[in-house]
């Protein structure tokens, strides 16, 4: 990614977000739209490793639709990036997990993450994206937005 701009970036945000907003048009089922995010992201951003949804039911964080190795099934909690996410309701950059206090690991290969919520119309989080990068500091502001606009599809209608 180190050749990439953060222009450069930003518009491959813009035309994946464009390219979901099209595929939505006739599908409005949340487990589709987190299957057909968690693809699209995967193969099209070179510097994510692992790319998925973790869903928020019953106090536990479920593991949903994702593309990489195997994941951890449940995050109890309360440790970890994706549950600091979901409490301080808003997207994390962690540039080194390693650093992290309370990282969870499920898979060492993992160097950098990036977590951002997934809000109903309420506001309320649902789920969590959660993307790890097998670089350390993968992660910038402009991934952080255009992660966020992605993500506020897959709850619209």
């Amino acid at each position: 990614m180190a050749s990439t701009s953060p222009a450069q970036l930003a518009a491959r945000y813009d035309r994946i977000h464009d390219q979901l907003v099209e595929l939505f048009a006739e599908n409005e089922d949340p487990i589709a739209r987190m299957a057909t995010v968690s693809a699209l992201l995967h193969h099209k951003m070179p510097h994510f490793f692992w790319t998925g949804f973790y869903q928020l039911i019953a106090g536990k964080l479920y593991v949903g639709p994702y593309q990489g190795p195997l994941a951890c099934a449940v995050l109890d909690g309360p440790d970890g990036v994706c549950w600091a996410c979901v409490k301080g309701r808003e997207s994390i950059i962690v540039p080194d997990v390693h650093a992290y206090e309370g990282h969870v690991t499920c898979d060492e290969r993992s160097e950098s993450e990036i977590v951002v919520p997934v809000r109903e119309p309420a506001g309320n989080v649902v789920a969590v994206l959660d993307v790890d990068s097998d670089q350390p500091d993968a992660f910038t502001e402009v991934d952080r937005a255009g992660l966020e606009k992605i993500v506020a599809l897959v709850l619209e209608t």
